[in-house]
């Protein structure tokens, strides 16, 4: 099991779950290192204070925080740690919710919750099959990292996670970044829901970081003294260049369906066409031809006529 970053209880009414908190994720992005171009020499952050120049040990360094402009207001761990929290070591549930209704762009990280002891075996299944059983997730209020934080704890397979939330006044308001209203042709959301049904899946868990194995190759490749792999060929859209909507749809689809080895016959849409659109019936192409013919029969009479004439006349 991971190193646990947090430990104490999950306080579910008069119950007591005894849990240790381990990350649910794990971080596999490539790091780099900042170093001297000049002899290859390594370049570290140190914390220095800027009143002696002196460069300090974690130990030396406090909290504080700044009320006024060159006054500093010192603060404790051992302060913090006093403080009147009832979520200090705890993770109090508050409320259960619909799962729908919590705005994804709310949650922040996530962890597993992992029983601490025997104990807390039976009390851990109880909360974990009422909230498979009642379809719901908690609400809850815990304290990490002194402060108070919002979470909201789900079922995964077998284990209870917790996912950190922001609180409400934490959220941005997208108003300001929404798009001025626009006209949309009634065929080109026809076609961008057709994509949406072409890119459609059931699992996404096979994607994989395409950008981290690339990077691995160019890494491996550059340690060995190997060439370094062919760049990916792009296509780059000229700046300020007016796309054509409907044609970007259509290719769209038609690439989707290829990856998915289906057929990718499309047929294509233009604003302002129905898709449903009827072919002229056959008779009337019939009745063009019948009106041509038509229009060439008084030709032939007048040419008749004037060979007649000359026949008389000499």
């Amino acid at each position: 099991m991971p190193r646990p970053l947090w430990t104490g209880a999950i306080s579910f009414g008069l119950v007591t779950i005894p849990i240790k908190v381990v990350s649910a994720t794990e971080n596999h992005s490539i790091s780099f290192h900042q170093y001297h171009r000049e002899d290859m020499g390594r370049i570290r952050t140190r914390k220095v204070c800027e009143l002696d120049g002196k460069v300090l040990s974690q130990d030396e360094i406090g909290k504080g925080y700044e009320v006024a402009k060159d006054r500093t207001v010192p603060v404790t761990d051992e302060e913090l740690d006093r403080m009147p929290l009832p979520t200090a070591k705890a993770i109090e549930i508050v409320a259960f919710v619909e799962a729908d209704s919590i705005d994804p762009v709310r949650i922040s990280d996530s962890y597993y919750l992992a029983v601490d002891g025997q104990v807390a075996a039976k009390p851990y299944a109880l909360l974990r099959k009422a909230l498979e059983r009642s379809d719901k997730v908690a609400v809850a209020k815990f304290a990490w990292h002194n402060r108070e934080r919002l979470g909201l704890l789900r079922v995964r397979d077998d284990a209870i996670v917790l996912h950190s939330m922001r609180w409400p006044d934490e959220i941005r308001s997208p108003e300001s970044l929404a798009p001025r209203e626009t006209e949309l042709d009634e065929d080109e959301i026809e076609r961008a829901v057709q994509l949406t049904d072409s890119m459609a899946l059931d699992d996404i868990s096979g994607f994989r970081d395409r950008y981290r194995e690339a990077l691995e190759e160019l890494l491996t490749a550059k340690s060995e003294g190997k060439a370094l792999p062919a760049a990916a060929g792009e296509e780059e859209e000229e700046p300020g260049k007016v796309m054509d909507l409907m044609a970007a749809l259509n290719a769209s689809v038609k690439a989707a369906k290829e990856t998915r080895g289906e057929d990718a016959t499309v047929h294509e849409m233009t604003p302002g066409r129905s898709r449903t659109r009827k072919k002229a019936p056959a008779k009337k192409t019939a009745s063009k031809k019948t009106t041509a013919t038509a229009k060439k029969q008084p030709a032939k009479k007048t040419a008749a006529k004037t060979a007649a004439k000359k026949r008389t006349a000499s």
